[in-house]
């Protein structure tokens, strides 16, 4: 198992809700994204090596709810510092295009960029 992180992570100020897209049940709020991970903050701990569908919903500029679909697993959980929490990891197989764009837009959202100083 790899431990040391090769893709740079983008923390998220704002959560996001995670949900079991089967079931439509809340499963906890998007912590990172990676574009082949992710880490979700819960309040129960999930199974590791475990197979998961999750369905992220957010809002779409027509004021439609825009749908990214994922298949996860889940590689590893552990408590997080805010007691009854808990953190998992999770990676991606195949992320949807949608999915890559929310990064991108995230990323661009969150960062910071200087402005160019005028001669």
């Amino acid at each position: 198992m790899v431990i040391e992180r090769r893709i740079q992570r983008h923390q998220l100020t704002c959560f996001l809700r995670v949900f079991n897209r089967f079931t439509d049940k809340p499963m906890g709020y998007l912590g990172n994204v990676s574009e082949g991970g992710l880490m979700l903050i819960s309040q129960l701990p999930l199974l590791i090596d475990a197979d998961f569908e999750l369905r992220l919903k957010l809002p779409g500029a027509d004021g439609r709810v825009q749908w990214i679909d994922l298949t996860v697993r889940c590689l590893w959980c552990r408590e997080d510092v805010t007691p009854n929490y808990y953190d998992s990891g999770f990676i991606l197989y195949q992320p949807p295009a949608e999915y890559l764009k929310l990064i991108s837009d995230l990323s661009q959202y969150f960062s910071f960029h200087p402005l160019q100083a005028s001669a």
